[in-house]
Parts: C-alpha cells; structure tokens; sequence
C-alpha cells in the first residue's frame, strides 16, 4: 500500500524556483482563452500556484479565487504585487470548497494527474462542478498519455538545453495503475536540482466520463491554448467541460 497522498510535497520541492520553471508556458495565450470562456463571471482556479495565471486574470479586472495544496506556493504568490488580494484556500482541490459560484474553474498545466487516483479525479470533476453556476465552465489541460515512449516501464527525456540551464526528465510507468512517476533534474550554475513528482494520468475519453459523472458535457476540446484542431496526434488537450445552464 502506498503512502498517504500529500498535496504539499510538490511545492515544498518547487516554490522558490517554480517561476523559471515555466517560462516556455504559453502564459498569454492561456490568460486569453481563459478571460473569453469566464466572461464577466468569476474564475476559480485549481492549483492557483504562485499565480502565473490568477494574476494576469485579475489585472484584467477578473475576479479569481484559487485552491492550492501547498502553502509554499502560496506563500510565493502573497509576495507578489496583488497577491495579498485574492481569496486563496489551502487544501486539497478534489474537496477543498470556496465561498462563491464562478462562471469558470480552471485546471490547467496537467494539475489533474497530480490527483493520486481515479476517485480523486472524479471527487475533483464534481467538486468543480459544485463550484459552478449554471451553464459555467469547466477547463481542463492535459497531456496525453503515450506509453509507447517507454521502454521496460522506464524512459530519459532531455526537456531543455539552454547556454544556462539543461533540464532532464527521468520516468517509470505502471500501466496496470496508470502511475508514472518522474524526476525532473535541473542543472544551473548554481547547481543541481532535483524536483519529483507522481501522477495518475487519463486519457481524455477517461475525463470526459468523468465530467459527465459531475453532470457536465464536453464543449471543446483543442490541441491547445490558440485552439488548434485536436487530433490523432496530439500530444496535449485543453478541454472545456460545461454545466447546462438552468
């Protein structure tokens, strides 16, 4: 039996470095399509991390709560201009409840597999749900499984290779459980960094069920954040889940 599941261990490994994590985020284009599915409705979103995209939300005038499981990141996120402002809960997001009805939740950047089990995963589908008013959204981001890139259950990618940084991914698969496994190393000249994490992936037929259990239907669903056609070979979905409205 595996250990207890704690929604604070990724970022005790992370926060301090987490922003030159994802610089190669397409951070604009996500803001965008988040502001065009919100409307003028508040936005709720799913491991709200130190803010990459709560805070350009909300310069936009957009109200945005989060939940997130780690204190290290919030605490990353209250330092920064704004982020004293928002209404952030501390908890795991497959139960965590925030005051309010939001026109949009988001969970973006694969956060969904951070979830240890595909009961956490429909806990978190359904509490969206509860989040929502009627006809709200539901947006989900993704990659999509390939078990092909392994070989005996194991695999070593190289994720970057910059003049300053190298970043290296090393993983194991379990099919049987859809676990994998991954540490990432970052080389700097300040050293090296070692920053692991577990995910129970899903294919995206599998998160579809999974919001028909919490009463939504798929909308859209895009290769990605500039709503390019998704297809046999892509390798990421942003998926858009909605509430019938009334």
């Amino acid at each position: 039996m595996g250990s207890p599941f704690d929604p604070s261990a990724y970022g005790r490994s992370i926060a301090d470095i987490y922003d030159g994590t994802v610089d190669d985020l397409p951070t604009e284009a996500t803001v965008e399509q988040l502001h065009l599915l919100a409307g003028d409705g508040p936005v709720l979103e799913f491991g709200i991390g130190t803010g990459r995209l709560a805070l350009p939300l909300a310069a936009r005038g957009v109200t945005v709560a989060g939940v997130d499981g780690s204190p290290d990141m919030v605490r990353v996120l209250r330092a920064k201009p704004g982020g004293e402002r928002l209404q952030v809960v501390v908890g795991d997001f497959a139960d965590a409840r925030v005051d309010g009805v939001f026109s949009l939740v988001a969970l973006t950047t694969n956060t969904i597999f951070a979830l240890p089990s595909q009961d956490a995963q429909v806990r978190c589908f359904r509490n969206a749900a509860a989040h929502l008013r009627p006809g709200g959204r539901f947006v989900v981001e993704a990659w999509v499984p390939d078990p092909a890139a392994f070989h005996h259950g194991a695999a070593l990618r190289l994720l970057a290779l910059g003049e300053d940084v190298v970043v290296a991914e090393a993983a194991r698969i379990s099919p049987a459980e859809q676990h994998m496994t991954t540490t990432k190393v970052r080389l700097t000249a300040q050293g090296v960094r070692l920053l692991p994490a577990n995910h129970r992936y899903a294919w995206p037929a599998e998160l579809d069920l999974m919001a028909r259990l919490a009463g939504m239907e798929r909308e859209h669903r895009w290769a990605d954040w500039h709503r390019a056609p998704f297809g046999d070979g892509s390798r990421a979905h942003v998926t858009v889940y909605r509430l019938p409205p009334g």
